[in-house]
Order: C-alpha cells, then structure tokens, then sequence
C-alpha cells in the first residue's frame, strides 16, 4: 500500500487535518505507529497515544476531542475503526493481487480457469472444477471434480475440497479447513456391527463467507449441507451432515454441530458449544461458550447458557444457588438435627 492523506480520505470519505500530500506504505498499531505507517483510533482507552505516535497518519472519529499537539496528519471519520476495517481490506487484496498458474501444480485440461486467477504450487485442480475469475489458490490445496468456486475467493494453503462441492463468491477459505468430508453416517446391524451410509450428497457455502482454519463441514448423505451469505466460522468447528446455517451468523472456535439442525440468521454462538443433532434454532439466538444445546430453541433473541442451555438470567440465578449448595446442605442438617 502507497498512498497519500488525500486519496486515503477520498476512499473512506474523511477530512484531513495536516499534510494531504503526505504517504503511507505500511500500517501498524497506534501505540508502535512509525514514520510511514497509517495507524487509527476508536478505542478511548488508546486516545493518550495520539500525543506520542509517530505515524505519518492517524485515522480518528469526529466526536474525538483533541487536547494537546498532534505530530501526525489526522483523517476524520464517523467510525475510524470501520473506515480503517475498509482500508485493511483494500490492503489485502492489492497483497493477493497476483495472477498465473504454477508449473508446480496439477491443473486438469478439463477444468475451466477464469481471468487473473492464481494458483500457487502443488495443487491438484481435479476435471470439471469451474474457477471464476480473481479467485486466489495458494499452495498445497486439494480441489476434488466438479467443484465450483466463484469470483474472487481466496483460498489459503492445505484446504481440501471434495468433489461437487459449490463455493461462493468473495469468500476466505483459511488452511486445513475441509469441506465436503463424509457425514458421520453408520448403520448398526443385528450383531452391533456398524455399516457405512454413502454420503451422495454436496457442500454449499454461499456468498461473504469466512471459514477460520481447521474447520471440517461435511457433505450431506443426500442434499446439502448449506452455509448461506456472511456467515463467519472460527477455527476448529465441527459442522455436520445437512446442517444449514442461517445467514450472517457468527460461531466462535471448537463448536460442533451435529447432524441435519438447522441455525437461524444473525445467530451468536460461543465457543466450545456442542449442538445436538435434528434441531431447529430460532433467529437472532445467543448462546454462550461451553454450553450444550438439546432441545429447540423457538423463541427469536433468545440468550442461553449452561451444560444444558436454558434461559441465561435464570441459569445464572440457578449458578449463584448452586455455588452455595454446602452452606444450604449443613443448613439443612442443622434443622434436621
């Protein structure tokens, strides 16, 4: 990134206040901000560093009250920490700006490539694979046939996508994560022995999706598995056989979701939750970390918490007691005596 105040203010319609000409080529955080480095400020707790830093430019709020000199050159926003979110994501796709395909990797003569894709070394793009165009392929990934991936994806290294798998547009895919693995699917006989199901079915991530890294979503025995537009998934989670994630939900790291439940839109779901199989989860649900999911939850906005999920105000009343369970037990001894 090498840009001035001026054109940075143009992109994220801010308001310079100091030397307009003056550029940028890295950023960094505001309490090691350097001369080049374009820095911002939304957190009060950080604003005494506006005083000390050295960054060419500082991104702030309107609303910021300035009390002493500031060195560096100031850019104006309503929300400095969105209007710098924008600026990282331009950053990063003039980093992934990159096109061509390595002699290093397997490219089917059958597959179709788009414009100004890139593919890095040692991948294996199986037949029928339909690349659109200004997708980013890194290293060492696996992409299984009739795999679709839409425009302007970015997939980081060692993912593997099994075959007939539908990826969407402007998603980031990050390493080790595998989509399209066999559903957990076995059929026990009258010996307790335990036979395969095929799994016949696909994965379907939409549009504005991120899966963090070592993320696993199964295909579904028949049909889809389905992760619609904007949601975003942490590292380590678990999402079975025909679960279907509703839209611009958001879950945290080492959930696991088990087979054909169905999660609402806008949903936030903490980490370390285990959900059961064959459920259905209202919109706008909260759920805290380390809680266990096993019944529906119907109501939209609902908050819950606890090793079996309930109402989150009442499972915190329910704690408090629990916490004082010994001095109640002697108590009760007392009175019994």
């Amino acid at each position: 990134m090498n840009l001035t105040a001026k054109e940075i203010a143009e992109i994220i319609d801010g308001e310079v206040v100091g030397d307009s000409n003056i550029k940028i080529n890295s950023v960094a955080k505001i309490e090691k901000g350097s001369k080049g480095d374009l820095c911002f400020l939304s957190n009060p707790k950080y604003t005494s560093y506006i005083y000390s830093c050295r960054a060419s430019v500082i991104i702030i709020n309107n609303s910021l009250n300035i009390e002493k000199n500031v060195k560096s050159t100031l850019i104006k926003v309503d929300d400095a920490y969105s209007s710098f979110s924008k600026l990282l994501d331009l950053y990063n796709k003039i980093k992934f700006n990159k096109s061509g395909i390595s002699k290093k990797s397997e490219v089917s003569s059958k597959a179709k490539i788009g414009k100004n894709v890139y593919i890095g070394s040692f991948n294996i793009i199986s037949k029928n694979v339909i690349i659109e165009d200004n997708v980013k392929i890194l290293g060492n990934c696996f992409i299984g046939e009739n795999v679709v991936i839409k425009k302007n994806t970015i997939i980081y290294s060692s993912v593997n996508i099994y075959h007939n798998c539908l990826i969407g547009a402007n998603n980031i895919i990050h390493s080790g994560v595998v989509i399209g693995s066999d559903g957990f699917g076995f059929a026990p006989d009258h010996k307790s022995n335990y036979s395969k199901i095929s799994q016949i079915g696909n994965v379907i991530i939409k549009n504005n999706v991120e899966i963090g890294a070592n993320t696993s979503i199964d295909r579904a025995t028949m049909g889809s598995t389905i992760i619609n537009n904007g949601v975003k998934l942490d590292n380590l989670i678990q999402i079975a056989h025909n679960v279907e994630i509703g839209e611009h939900t958001v879950i945290a790291a080492q959930v696991a979701i088990a087979g054909s439940t169905k999660v609402g839109e806008k949903c936030m779901i903490g980490g370390q939750t285990a959900i059961a199989g064959h459920l259905t989860i209202a919109n706008n649900v909260k759920i805290a970390g380390q809680s266990g999911v096993a019944s529906n939850i119907k109501t939209d906005g609902e908050i819950l918490q606890g090793p079996l999920a309930y109402n989150i105000k009442k499972y915190q009343k329910s704690y408090v007691i629990f916490k004082k369970l010994p001095e109640i037990y002697n108590l009760f001894l007392k009175l019994k005596k």
